[in-house]
């Protein structure tokens, strides 16, 4: 399929494509590329599973010399059915303008700003961390090339694996709800082959930390998103770092980018992440990925280069593609520019974004993120209290209940009031402990060991009594 916009013209190269950094690889063009079948697909084809698409599925490029082994990691986890839609509206929806509930609030911190449940989506900043997992299936080959002594492309399935988690943010420009403080997620996704658990950690400044196990491999972190609010748009800047360790030892370490909501005033909302990420492995390889900021005048946003370097700072590869879209590599080094396509055509794809849903949300929400706020009546009965999917707000807004989702939404806020004043009176997380030399909060246990149990005395009603 063409990945390309269908205003494109693929001889034109624009003047703003050029990178001015002497220390990074240029930003080329990759229409072309990305419109031909020629490269190779390297076992990134959308699995069978919980989340795949109704019409079936769909390979990009014909050509895949990748271990079948390597392709099979995965499928074996069982088919779990999960939801495709949303409910219908209960509701008509209102119409409000950002522009005139935020004006007040230039350069202040939007995390602090109340705004209407009509700017929230149905989701928690909670949930939304696991929906960096979506792709989880690339950590499971990551981990089974490690095991061969592969190194190189264990290190470019977890590269691939950092930039997938933006994908679902295209489109998305409403926000998550901010958890209360003691406000859990889990995911028990038995389709995956994971277990997720985050939890709501601190309130001011606010953090959610998180704590996932996959097959031979763990990832956790936290994370403190400091936001600025600059009158047409708001800019992102996440604080705290991801770690991520295979079953034989190797750890990865990096941070977000940056990420920036555009017209907010005027013009379509639209979101954007640039900077550079540091991928810093214990080992042998380290990667570098440079997003670059979109400009006015860019017809080929989305961009992400980067290259894999030894200890000794050789390139091993190179990774390009779009955050949005997928994450190819080629062997070694590639200065692309000026030398045309012919060995962009010798590039494997690493990963692809998945099709859109079959029943589309007024959020953008990605198939994967439709699931995340199911709640089944087996599932309700072995949730604590403090749950995501029990927030009713949360719950009433994803129901199309607008004006009880509002109220709820006020009730919870003023409740949310006194979590700055249980935090000085020396308030701690449940499952989760700060770390004295690192300021880093890492997962207790005894959180999946509870439920097993159905033991919750310890956690508190913190969403109350439903007015």
């Amino acid at each position: 399929g063409n990945t390309t916009d269908s205003d494109d013209d693929p001889e034109r190269v624009d003047a703003a494509e050029e990178e001015t950094d002497d220390d990074d690889h240029n930003f080329f063009d990759t229409r072309e590329f990305l419109s031909s079948s020629s490269f190779k697909d390297n076992g990134s084809d959308a699995r069978a599973s919980s989340f795949s698409s109704d019409d079936g599925l769909s390979t990009l490029g014909s050509e895949d010399d990748t271990d079948p082994q390597i392709k099979s990691v995965g499928n074996s986890f069982p088919y779990i059915k999960r939801r495709k839609k949303l409910p219908d509206p209960v509701e008509k929806e209102k119409g409000i303008s950002l522009w005139s509930m935020i004006k007040d609030n230039i350069g202040k911190d939007l995390t602090k700003v109340c705004l209407p449940v009509y700017f929230n989506e149905p989701l928690s900043s909670l949930q939304k961390c696991f929906e960096d997992l979506e792709y989880s299936y690339l950590l499971d080959r990551a981990n089974e090339w490690g095991k061969r002594g592969n190194s190189l492309m264990r290190i470019l399935n977890v590269a691939a694996f950092a930039v997938s988690g933006y994908s679902s943010t295209e489109g998305r420009i409403c926000k998550p709800f901010n958890p209360l403080l003691g406000e859990t997620y889990e995911a028990d996704f038995p389709d995956k082959g994971v277990h997720f658990f985050s939890e709501k950690v601190s309130h001011h400044p606010t953090i959610v930390a998180c704590h996932c196990e996959g097959t031979g491999w763990k990832f956790w972190g936290d994370s403190n998103l400091k936001s600025k609010f600059w009158g047409r748009s708001i800019m992102l800047e996440p604080v705290g770092v991801l770690t991520l360790e295979f079953e034989d030892g190797e750890v990865f370490q990096w941070s977000k980018v940056t990420t920036s909501i555009y017209n907010l005033i005027l013009g379509k909302l639209y979101c954007d992440h640039y900077g550079t990420m540091q991928i810093k492995g214990n080992r042998e390889y380290s990667c570098k990925l440079k997003f670059k900021e979109q400009s006015i005048v860019d017809r080929n946003p989305h961009q992400v280069h980067g290259v894999v370097q030894d200890k000794n700072g050789k390139t091993a590869a190179t990774l390009f593609g779009k955050w949005n879209e997928s994450m190819q590599y080629v062997n070694g080094e590639c200065s692309i520019k000026g030398k045309g396509q012919e060995s962009l055509s010798e590039a494997d794809l690493l990963w692809k974004k998945s099709k859109p849903p079959k029943f589309p949300t007024r959020y953008n929400l990605t198939r994967f993120a439709i699931t995340l706020n199911e709640l089944t009546p087996d599932l309700k009965e072995k949730l604590p209290p403090t749950d995501s999917r029990l927030r009713p707000d949360q719950r009433y807004l994803e129901n199309g209940e607008y004006e009880m989702a509002n109220s709820e939404k006020l009730r919870l806020e003023q409740r949310q009031r006194q979590a700055r004043k249980m935090q000085e009176r020396g308030w701690k997380p449940r499952w989760f402990a700060r770390e004295k030399n690192n300021d880093t909060y890492r997962y207790v246990g005894g959180y999946w060991e509870a439920r097993q149990q159905g033991k919750w005395d310890s956690c508190p009603d913190i969403f109350g009594q439903i007015l």
